[in-house]
């Protein structure tokens, strides 16, 4: 990379967290590229406290409020990570690993799924896909538990090759076919997955080439001596994390770390948020940031206290990203996909109603904003044209134009002259108010 500097700085904090502030800016900047990414974006986290005891109990009651209870619960360990890789990992894995609590019916399931993200998040891949092949969520999800000797259910072992590790074109419908017997024998009582020999198809089996009579794990084991497992997975964290047109040579390079560290994910990671590329001005600001990145990050880059999670999940609804419901197997699609002529007016109406304090069909956010506040926070306070260049720093990735800049600039004077601008000035907030809505409504506002 030229330089680690502040927009270095900027860049990593967009792509690692759920939005990013001045003093996080500072924080990066205050250690070297090389300290911050491995002793803190990479660094091992603490397990968060359950978000209630009923996680622990399969009881059927109550879903939707403990489904509510769960996403709040989430939404919270998002912004409040510190500076930790690991909840934008969890996020990516419930989009890999996918899962619908609406199919596993009891939120409890999605709970201990999501914490096997959590503990899995950056460790080995090979650990993380036989926990999963096993886990009561996916074992309900993708019909596990009617894979049985005799009466071989496919699915899970087909979007195990398919989507979960190889991709189309590395596998034959006979391999699908042999893993799904090596597969059988698992079931779910309540919390937990157990084995049940009885159901379990004790033969041969042939799987990409070698033959034995396997079990779950040996499937998988077998899957990551493909050489097309490393490089699919390496295509799947360079589109998540760096640009969605893929460097063909940039892939090679991280398949070939993943396999030298036998599939663990923690060099592979390093070497990404440190490279040349993940750097250059053309993967800055050309992301298209989720729902969930866009709702989230506005509460951190304002510092908010108690953000209003109830009506986080209803825009996130309305944006098409709830969490615990992505509408298929195969997860978002993400990128272009999130913009729309539905999605981004429902943005738009977020950030309105964050700035105003207010819900669009009325009633108070959990919070309201002091902007004026927020602006004396800013050394250039009473520099109207040095603060919009400061702020602009915080909320936006990709640069301003002169153009922009001029109409950010008009939209916070309203009409006064340059040289009169104060935050003392009765009209101050209401011109706040009218440039950090100009200034979220930007197009560049929706790019990470």
């Amino acid at each position: 990379m030229s330089a680690w500097d502040e927009d270095a700085a900027r860049h990593i904090l967009a792509r690692s967290l759920f939005g990013y502030n001045k003093q996080d800016i500072e924080f990066a900047l205050s250690h070297t590229l090389d300290d911050f990414v491995d002793n803190f974006l990479l660094a091992d986290q603490p397990e968060p406290p359950q978000p209630a005891d009923w996680v622990n109990y399969p009881t059927n009651e109550n879903n939707t409020e403990r489904t509510r209870e769960l996403i709040h619960w989430w939404y919270n360990l998002m912004i409040t990570q510190g500076y930790s890789l690991r909840e934008k990992m969890v996020l990516f894995w419930h989009n890999h690993y996918v899962s619908e609590v609406s199919k596993v019916g009891l939120p409890q399931r999605m709970y201990w799924q999501n914490k096997l993200f959590r503990d899995n998040a950056m460790g080995n891949l090979v650990d993380l896909t036989k926990a999963v092949t096993i886990d009561p969520a996916m074992l309900i999800y993708l019909d596990g538990i009617r894979n049985r000797k005799g009466a071989p259910n496919e699915n899970y072992a087909r979007e195990l090759m398919e989507l979960f590790t190889l991709g189309i074109g590395n596998y034959t419908e006979q391999d699908i076919q042999e893993a799904a017997r090596a597969l059988t024998g698992w079931r779910v009582d309540g919390l937990t997955s157990f084995f049940d020999s009885s159901r379990f198809d004790n033969g041969s089996k042939t799987i990409l080439g070698q033959t034995g009579n396997f079990i779950y794990h040996d499937v998988v084991d077998i899957i990551f001596t493909q050489p097309a497992a490393a490089t699919f997975f390496s295509r799947e964290l360079y589109s998540e994390f760096m640009h969605v047109a893929i460097d063909e040579p940039s892939i090679e390079t991280m398949a070939q770390i993943l396999r030298e560290n036998n599939y663990e994910l923690k060099p592979v990671l390093s070497t990404l948020l440190k490279s040349v590329m993940f750097h250059t001005n053309e993967v800055r600001g050309a992301k298209i940031k989720s729902p969930v990145e866009l709702l989230l990050g506005v509460m951190r880059q304002f510092n908010v206290a108690t953000p209003d999670y109830a009506y986080i999940r209803t825009v996130a609804a309305q944006t098409k990203q709830e969490l615990f419901s992505p509408p298929n197997v195969s997860g978002w699609d993400g990128d272009k996909i999130w913009i729309n002529t539905t999605t981004l007016p429902a943005r738009n109406i977020y950030t309105d109603a964050v700035i105003n304090g207010k819900k669009p069909g009325g009633g108070d956010l959990t919070f309201q904003l002091d902007l004026v506040e927020y602006a004396r926070t800013f050394p250039s306070a009473e520099d109207a044209v040095q603060l919009i260049a400061d702020i602009s720093k915080i909320f936006l990735q990709y640069p301003l134009s002169d153009n922009r800049k001029e109409y950010l600039l008009n939209t916070l004077l309203d009409g006064a002259e340059v040289y009169d601008w104060s935050t003392s000035d009765p009209q101050a907030e209401n011109r706040l108010k009218m440039f950090f809505k100009a200034l979220m409504r930007l197009s560049e506002y929706q790019l990470s």
